[in-house]
């Protein structure tokens, strides 16, 4: 397919999804359960997300290969979301010397000693490569915001908290991706939108499965009691935040399969709009490049060295 049927077979799947308005965004517009009417059975739903992850592959080689733009992937859900999941199967096809995953954890004593945005912009992905922040700086107004005594920590200046602190924080985040998309850095950010009924059985099925218990953590129920100030802190982040060049994408995440579908056609279609091509050859390169064929030619027929081994070695001594 060329690349004008790619995206327009893609748009369908993308656009219901994509916010970059932020006046007018409302998170209860969005469904969770959401499949665009989609009834696929679920080995075909995996043989889509098999085609996107290869469509993905072929392309990042040529982002790799060309050197000049690089992507980055933010992902931000609640728990039991399936961002994991999404990122294994999405990603299943590229290659990992041009791909990381980056899991921001607890600030340490540096990261705290330093502005909110120091440790994530340290990690933003080199040119030519894809980035994936599973959780990100938006952390940043969302725990953080929902938790206040986290801030005690981050040694602000006195004259720093107060009830703007929020919407000064999410202005930064904005410039921040700003600058970025300005200097070749494709951002996509993913908000997958889990309903509280849905999470609620997700977590049951973590309790009531011996293999699955691993996942579950008593945080994860703490978390769950302050689900509608998450979802306000939600709202709030991506309509100060979302735009054209750095777009939020909320996806419904109560069909697995269909959230990583949505996931897999979005980066695809932002990747395919680069309209990358491998590099050209230069004059010089090209004269290298016959230099070595002659060369390689001219070994036809000739004697090739004789290799010893360890027991001709030691014949010898």
């Amino acid at each position: 397919m060329v690349r004008t049927e790619i995206l327009d077979a893609l748009r369908p799947y993308t656009e219901p999804f994509r916010v970059t308005r932020g006046n007018d965004f409302f998170l209860k517009d969005f469904d969770p359960g959401d499949t665009l009417g989609l009834k696929m059975h679920k080995q075909e739903a995996v043989q889509l997300l098999q085609r996107g992850s290869k469509w993905l592959a072929m392309e990042q080689e040529i982002l790799y290969a060309q050197d000049s733009w690089s992507v980055l992937l933010v992902f931000q859900a609640m728990d039991a979301a399936g961002k994991d999941g999404t990122i294994k199967h999405v990603m299943s096809r590229v290659n990992p010397q041009g791909c990381e995953v980056v899991s921001f954890k607890q600030p340490s004593a540096e990261d705290l000693a330093h502005d909110f945005l120091w440790r994530y912009h340290a990690r933003v992905p080199r040119r030519g490569k894809i980035g994936i922040f599973n959780r990100s700086y938006y952390e940043e107004v969302l725990v953080v915001r929902v938790h206040w005594h986290l801030l005690d920590a981050q040694k602000l200046p006195p004259s720093n908290p107060g009830s703007d602190l929020w919407q000064e924080r999410l202005a930064d985040i904005a410039r921040f991706e700003d600058y970025l998309t300005r200097q070749g850095v494709v951002i996509l950010k993913f908000y997958l939108n889990l309903s509280r009924g849905e999470q609620k059985r997700r977590f049951m099925e973590r309790l009531d499965k011996p293999d699955k218990q691993w996942k579950f953590s008593a945080a994860d129920i703490r978390e769950r009691r302050y689900w509608d100030d998450y979802m306000h802190a939600y709202e709030d982040a991506i309509r100060a935040t979302a735009s054209e060049a750095a777009p939020w994408f909320v996806v419904p995440a109560d069909d697995k399969p269909f959230t990583r579908l949505i996931v897999a056609a979005a980066i695809v279609e932002a990747v395919e709009k680069l309209d990358l091509e491998y590099p050209r050859a230069t004059q010089q390169q090209l004269d290298d490049l016959a230099a070595a064929r002659d060369e390689l030619n001219a070994e036809e027929g000739q004697p090739q060295p004789q290799h010893c081994n360890r027991r001709d070695e030691d014949e010898r001594s």
